[in-house]
């Protein structure tokens, strides 16, 4: 079986890069993992043309083609969110815009297989769990929309830097245990 585990902040290195790196690892033992950054991915945003919901295809050829490969390759995905003004980041959510040729909102449309699970992480500075939820929420709906069943997900608050996240370390790797 195989993971995929995404950091959809920009940073590579920061705290929910941390938190990615802490999920990988403790999965590690019973999955094949494979861990990306939204960052590492070049792709433009959605121009609202809506070919897609004719043809099941984007009519840009960028790495958001790629990203989905990753999706359809993975039995489990793991998001790992910060929060940017209690959501996600812009760099996830314009990738989420561009998986409209999978969503099965409209025929046709383009599938990454049945079967697969998807569990969301958010973190944030801040101390308000709601803020959290609202970027679960995000990701669940995304999924959703992709016919990935949400298993599971995380809140962390008061996360601002990689010294934040040790302390939190038994929580993440319960919820990692969990996947």
């Amino acid at each position: 079986m195989r993971a995929l585990v995404i950091n959809c902040s920009p940073v590579k290195n920061g705290a929910t890069a941390e938190v990615a790196r802490i999920v990988a690892e403790e999965i590690a033992e019973r999955y094949e993992v494979k861990s990306v950054s939204i960052d590492d991915y070049r792709f433009s945003f959605c121009r609202g043309c809506r070919a897609c919901h004719k043809t099941g295809v984007c009519v840009q050829d960028d790495d958001a083609a790629l990203l989905m490969r990753e999706f359809e390759s993975a039995d489990v995905i793991v998001a790992v969110s910060p929060s940017y003004w209690a959501d996600v980041p812009g760099q996830f959510k314009a990738f989420i815009d561009r998986c409209t040729p999978w969503c099965n909102t409209h025929e046709p449309h383009a599938s990454i297989g049945t079967g697969k699970k998807g569990y969301a992480v958010a973190l944030r500075t801040g101390p308000n769990m709601a803020e959290c939820e609202r970027i679960i929420q995000t990701i669940k709906h995304f999924f959703g929309h992709l016919e990935i069943a949400c298993a599971g997900s995380l809140g962390l608050c008061s996360i601002e830097s990689n010294a934040d996240v040790g302390p939190r370390k038994e929580e993440i790797v319960s919820f990692a245990g969990n996947i």
